[in-house]
């Protein structure tokens, strides 16, 4: 879990957003960010669907799944 620590912190410093800021978007604690940077907790489905909006990226980039950070709606209309 903590490459996945990795990459969270990763996407919150590349939309310039402090841990506070973050925790404030999905409705969580500074706490809550810090222990997912930190990769002892990993976010709630809730709170995956925000991040994944928020930082333009697919679920499954958020949770490890894949390496491929594009999301699934532009891959499909990529392939229209």
């Amino acid at each position: 879990m903590q490459n996945l620590g990795r990459r969270y912190k990763r996407l919150r410093i590349e939309k310039n957003l402090t841990q506070a800021e973050l925790a404030e978007i999905v409705g969580g604690t500074h706490s809550t960010v810090a222990k997912w940077e930190a990769g002892v907790n990993l976010p709630r489905a809730k709170e995956l669907r925000i991040l994944a909006r928020l930082f333009e990226v697919s679920s499954y980039y958020l949770i490890g799944l894949t390496d491929d950070r594009t999301p699934y709606y532009l891959k499909k209309k990529a392939m229209s």
